[in-house]
């Protein structure tokens, strides 16, 4: 008899820690099915190197599945529009009874599954829409029921709420007859992205989880703000396709500093995964957010510079700025920034070249191999003042003295802006015009003091 329960996989592409799998399966036997819809993904900016993960990731699953004797399905559609009605003739040419997944927090994501869920129950299907791939997926409000718009109050709410719902992962599947052979999935709309840095395999990324807490965690705080220190975890991009569960994370954080007597509660990079709660969850409360608005209204009034030529010697890598310009090549090189620069980076495009975040926000979806809206978005809007909690509007990042703070010795300037090199610790961080001239490095594009000083205007400006 053929399998009666779907796992429709979106964005928690793993077997481990995964609810719909471990549900579905309570019912009988399971199918897994992904859907993809590439001309969508170019809509929302989606990079090549985060194409060619995903891609990769769902061989990993198709291939784990199939020695369960679980059978996977890809399916190609062009966009969301087209999902409910090849969802139902995938279920209706499989004798499908019933269909679990979990929920998203974006517009067009919860529109496309209201019309899925709508279309599958006009047609006697069951829908099964869990929880979102949260760590703490209902919603954090205040005493008044309302959404927080302040981190530091939603994160502590966020812990206790944590600790009251903090369960144990789900299994991986049960196996469910003899392995089945598959080839492998290289489709066409998969990109090219760094194999030499990204795992594809999900065991790999869970021993890489447990390495990062075992050995990282406790000087964590302590170092990942320096850049030329492997200190942060780079999960980023496994996060934001689902490779690791919520619970699986938490577990984890709970169990290795048990073993380091720290407090997990307390811990920084628990801090960080509360971050991309609160931006995925702001996304479900004020829908402007998903149509390029700003949370401030008032700040759509400023305007912004248009300079083509700025714009790309940002993107390049070029400003004259050597911590900005670092930044930048390891993002093109690697599809990844650390999240210091990140700051760094778009503080230096919307204060400094007062260029539309907007733009720094595309330019960093098409690029990162972990670009996920919602961190993205709240990203860009902290850095650009025109946001939820936004760094207030007169504090502007000065790229000097960050790079003489975080990369001290110019190490990591070294690494990905090789031609200033030659220069002593105490140069590398702003170069004369003589010096650049000799190493064929460019000058910088705008004098920090009084972009600066123009910035700050804008916004005084908009306040009268």
């Amino acid at each position: 008899m053929s399998a009666s329960q779907l796992v429709w996989l979106r964005n928690e592409l793993r077997l481990d820690d995964n609810p719909a799998i471990a549900q579905a399966q309570q019912g009988g036997d399971i199918q897994v099915l992904f859907i993809a819809t590439p001309k969508q993904w170019q809509q929302h900016d989606e990079s090549d190197a985060k194409l060619g993960l995903k891609a990769a990731s769902l061989n990993d699953i198709c291939q784990n599945l199939a020695k369960k004797g679980i059978t996977f399905s890809l399916i190609t559609v062009d966009y969301f529009a087209d999902v409910p009605s090849a969802l139902l003739t995938f279920c209706e040419e499989n004798k499908i009874a019933s269909v679990w997944f979990q929920q998203e927090t974006a517009l067009d994501e919860r529109r496309r599954d209201e019309q899925v869920t709508q279309k599958l129950l006009e047609n006697h299907i069951e829908c099964h829409a869990l929880e979102s791939d949260l760590m703490v997926p209902v919603p954090v409000l205040t005493q008044q029921q309302e959404p927080y718009k302040v981190f530091t109050p939603y994160y502590r709410r966020w812990q206790t709420m944590l600790e009251d719902r903090a369960r144990p992962p789900f299994d991986e599947p049960a196996k469910q007859g003899k392995a089945i052979k598959v080839e492998d999935i290289k489709p066409d709309w998969a990109g090219e992205y760094r194999n030499d840095l990204w795992l594809d395999e999900e065991s790999d990324i869970l021993q890489k989880l447990q390495l990062f807490c075992q050995k990282k965690l406790k000087d964590y705080p302590d170092k990942r703000d320096y850049p030329a220190m492997p200190a942060t975890s780079t999960l980023s991009p496994y996060l934001t396709l689902g490779r690791i569960g919520p619970r699986r994370l938490l577990h984890t954080i709970q169990y290795y500093c048990a073993e380091q007597n720290l407090h997990w509660q307390d811990n920084d990079w628990l801090r960080e995964l509360a971050w991309r709660d609160f931006y995925r969850q702001l996304l479900t409360h004020f829908s402007e957010l998903n149509k390029e608005k700003p949370f401030k209204p008032e700040t759509d009034k400023l305007t912004w510079n248009d300079n083509k030529s700025d714009f790309e010697a940002w993107c390049e890598g070029k400003t004259g700025f050597p911590i900005v310009d670092a930044a930048m090549r390891q993002l093109n090189q690697t599809g990844w920034m650390h999240n210091r620069l990140r700051m760094v980076a778009a503080s230096f495009l919307t204060k400094l070249l007062f260029i539309d975040w907007r733009k720094g926000e595309k330019y960093f979806m098409q690029t990162l191999i972990d670009g996920e809206f919602a961190a993205n978005n709240g990203g860009w809007q902290w850095s650009a003042s025109t946001g939820c909690d936004a760094a207030p509007y007169f504090r502007v990042f000065n790229p000097q003295r960050q790079s003489e703070k975080f990369d001290p010795d110019g190490e990591f300037i070294r690494h990905f802006v090789p031609e200033l090199s030659p220069l002593s610790a105490k140069q590398i961080h702003a170069p004369t015009t003589a010096q650049c001239k000799e190493l064929g490095y460019p000058e910088p594009v705008i004098d920090y003091k009084k972009a600066r000083q123009q910035a700050i205007n804008a916004f005084d400006e908009l306040k009268q």
